[in-house]
């Protein structure tokens, strides 16, 4: 099997591999228990908590682990509401966010809260004058993905929150960086953003485990789960070790060879897009601007067709988002692409042990297989 799917989710490394077998065969015990086998897993906790901050450039105590990145969003935002809801009721996002941010910004909206969607330019790119634009006196939260999950656009986070929180010092700058994490540079302490969503499954962990960072500037903030306390009282619930203690030692791997890892993809990214642009029945849709992620699209070949035939070749890819199944990608829709290119698209995303014989395989397929089905 070729994989091409990594955007999706990740196979996890040896290292989350044997992090997780030792969690569930001898390193078990309960966080919270008082004798010393509870205690030894406590101090665990503790050192995973290091390793995930160290990889994302964070203060060891604002790192707080979820179930995923779509817990984390959703606490980002349900959080800043319940904190600052009485200073505004206006939210700022982009019309390309994850569904994990769109949907509960939807909710709210229903609830009263008036939501600007910045508005995308044809290579899938929010701009600071689309943000400075839609500031307001009474804007409690901006919330800008760091990577679009689909077409690989980074958007410029740094200048973004300083941005807001020059005009709107009041307002909480949120920013989902699932798809960043591990592959784009950046530092928690210094992007200047107050809350960042992360997610293990993306860098070669385990599913089930996440986090959200926290800035020590926002006081307070709301718990995500009530209960025994664990997580510094913002979300109780038994730790569940076993992913927790495997996702930090993906992140650790992941950050020991991250500078390799993604000058490595972006070459191989680049090599693919030079030999896909010389076929005219091919479409790179986007800037593709990770190392990571490229949307392409034949116009007249359905998209599951393409699906189809990449798999019975052995080559996985997608349609696009993978929590998003049977929709047309309104990332594709907000870039303004025309029906036939969103028909035909399809992502391919690479890892740090995606080959360019792998990817030699895919353009031949594409050639072989594809174009020829044109209509």
């Amino acid at each position: 099997m070729i994989y091409l799917d990594n955007s999706a989710t990740t196979k996890p490394c040896p290292e989350a591999v044997e992090a997780m077998t030792l969690a569930m065969t001898e390193n078990w015990g309960n966080p919270s228990a008082l004798y010393n086998f509870g205690i030894d897993t406590a101090h665990m906790m503790r050192d995973a908590r290091h390793k995930v901050a160290a990889a994302l450039g964070a203060e060891p105590d604002r790192v707080f682990f979820t179930s995923g990145g779509t817990e984390a969003d959703n606490w980002a935002i349900h959080g800043t509401v319940k904190r600052f809801g009485k200073r505004g009721k206006h939210i700022i996002t982009t019309a390309i966010e994850h569904h994990a941010i769109l949907n509960p910004i939807k909710e709210l909206e229903a609830q009263g809260f008036e939501v600007t969607y910045l508005q995308p330019d044809d290579q899938g790119r929010i701009t600071l004058d689309a943000l400075k634009a839609a500031l307001r006196k009474d804007t409690i939260l901006v919330s800008v993905m760091m990577v679009n999950n689909e077409v690989g656009s980074v958007m410029p986070i740094a200048q973004m929150a300083k941005l807001t929180h020059k005009l709107c010092p009041n307002a909480v700058f949120h920013t989902d960086a699932v798809q960043g994490f591990l592959k784009v540079p950046f530092s928690a302490k210094t992007l200047g953003a107050d809350l960042i969503s992360i997610s293990s499954h993306k860098v070669h962990g385990p599913k089930g485990a996440g986090a959200l960072y926290i800035s020590p500037k926002l006081k307070s903030f709301p718990a995500m789960l009530l209960g025994g306390g664990q997580e510094s009282n913002m979300r109780s619930g038994t730790e569940g070790t076993p992913a927790i203690f495997s996702f930090a030692a993906a992140a650790a791997a992941g950050a020991a060879t991250f500078k390799e890892d993604i000058a490595r993809e972006k070459e191989l990214l680049s090599g693919l897009v030079e030999k896909l642009s010389a076929y005219p029945g091919v479409r790179i849709n986007g800037c593709h601007e990770a190392p990571h992620i490229l949307s392409l699209s034949v116009p007249g070949v359905p998209t599951q067709n393409t699906i189809n035939i990449l798999q019975d070749a052995g080559i996985c890819v997608s349609a696009g988002s993978a929590c998003a199944k049977g929709h047309r990608s309104h990332v594709l829709e907000a870039m303004n692409l025309s029906p036939e290119t969103m028909d035909g698209s399809f992502r391919v995303s690479l890892c740090r042990d995606t080959t360019e014989g792998e990817l030699d395989k895919l353009v031949e397929t594409i050639e072989k297989e594809i174009l020829p089905r044109i209509r």
